[in-house]
Parts: structure tokens; sequence; C-alpha cells
């Protein structure tokens, strides 16, 4: 009976058959989101002009969210052993979504530096995390299905980019289809943010002995920055969606209450 042996040492600078087109996939990409945010500069909404700047953004990072969270699914559905070994098992076309992110985050990060707020340089600092960690395999070729898992968050980033993009032209918290979209924000947020990364974490303590010291320092770290912004984020949904809306409502049953009540 054949037994198999996890190789708790890979060499993880191995050559590779296949020649690696990641930079220039990664400079495509970085293209490719310049120009459809210069697109999406075009199409600006009347309603959104006041924020053209972020309709621009949003519009851009939607797309990403769109295309790579698709991407992720196709990537296991080709090659399902993919997710029993999350290390060295990987495709030309799991590989090509890491560079293709890469250049997504990079793009998204250089237009952020040029806003000079707060909120901005938090997400530079979360895409620089994200790029250094997604860089080891698409430099190594180890970890692609780990990075690849990653970006099943993006499920989420498509409806919590829309809220933004919602709440640009204007809808009202009110209105049925951002209730709609808020509903099924919060659900793929629990499931695709929390969730998920609890599970990465717990898959990255397991195999800590699989993966070299410094591999392992990078994916902590990097879990840890994601877990703290990804709670303070989802404090801010509940209380800008949930929390505030329901005490809007209950001020109008206040003010609306017959005075002989």
């Amino acid at each position: 009976m054949d037994t198999h042996v996890f190789d708790t040492k890979p060499e993880i600078w191995r050559e590779v058959q296949e020649p690696n087109y990641s930079l220039i996939i990664i400079v495509v990409s970085l293209v490719l989101f310049y120009i459809l945010s210069l697109i999406a500069a075009s199409v600006t909404p009347l309603v959104a002009r006041k924020s053209a700047w972020k309709w621009k953004n949003f519009s851009a990072s939607f797309i990403h969210a769109l295309i790579s969270s698709a991407w992720a699914m196709i990537c296991f559905f080709e090659r399902p052993d993919m997710a029993e070994d999350l290390i060295t098992v990987y495709t030309p076309l799991s590989h090509s979504l890491v560079s293709f992110s890469v250049g997504y985050f990079i793009f998204d990060a250089i237009a952020l530096l040029g806003q000079r707020d707060k909120q901005a340089y938090e997400l530079v600092g979360h895409h620089a995390v994200i790029i250094c960690c997604f860089m080891v395999p698409v430099l190594s070729h180890h970890y692609v299905g780990y990075a690849v898992v990653a970006l099943m968050v993006e499920w989420n980033s498509i409806f919590l980019h829309l809220r933004q993009l919602l709440q640009i032209c204007g809808v009202s918290k009110l209105n049925a289809w951002y209730r709609l979209n808020s509903l099924t924000n919060l659900a793929t947020f629990i499931v695709f943010r929390i969730l998920l990364l609890a599970w990465m974490t717990r898959w990255i303590v397991i195999n800590k002995d699989h993966v070299p010291l410094v591999f392992y320092t990078m994916g902590s770290v990097g879990l840890a920055i994601m877990v703290v912004m990804n709670i303070v984020l989802f404090y801010r949904l509940l209380r800008s969606d949930f929390v505030s809306l329901r005490n809007s409502h209950s001020d109008l049953r206040v003010v609306d209450k017959p005075a002989d009540e």
C-alpha cells in the first residue's frame, strides 16, 4: 500500500518547467486597472461628481473583486486537489491569478498614496502586506493554493465595494436594494472574512513545521493585521448599516407617536 509522505522541508526556490511570466502579468494587470479607472472616471454619474475620485477607485476595486473571486473559484474547480495541498500544488491559471491580483494591489496602493487621508494610508499598509505575502507564491511557485484561498475574500469585497458605490450615488440606506446588499454584505463578511481567516490561521498554525520560518512569520503577521482590520471594518459596518438605522427608526416612532398615548 502506497503512503504519501509529506516533505517537511520542500525546496522552496525550486526550478519549474514552465517560464515564469509573473512580472508581465503584474504589469499588464496594473495597466489594465489604470485604463479601467479612466473609463470609470469618464462615465461618472452626475450624482457622483462630488466624489469622482472615490467613484473611479471603487469601480476599479469592484471589477477586481468580480474577476478575482470568480477566478479563484474556477482554480479550485480546475484542480480540486489544490485544496488538499496548499503548498506545492498549483496550476498556471492559479499562479496567474495571484500575479494578476498583485498588479491590482500595486495600482490601488499608488492611487491611494495620492490621497492625503488617514484611511487611505491604512489601506496602503493593508495592500503592502498583501503584496509582500503574495510575492512569495508568485516567485517561488509554493503556497499558490493558500494565496488563492485568501482571494476568496473578494466574494465579500463585491458587496463591500457595491455598498460604497451606492452611497456615492446617494442611494438611501432605507432603499430595498441597499438593504439587500447590506444583508448580503454582512453574510459574506462572516463567511469569507471572519470564518475564512480563522480557517487560514488554523491552517498555518497546524502546518508551521512545513513552512520556513521567514514565510511563517510573514503569514502570521499578515493574518494578524487582516484580523484586526476586519474587526474594525465589521464594527463600522454594523454601526453604519444596522445600529444607526435601528436608532433612526426608534426616533421616528417617538416623533410619530400620538400625543395622547
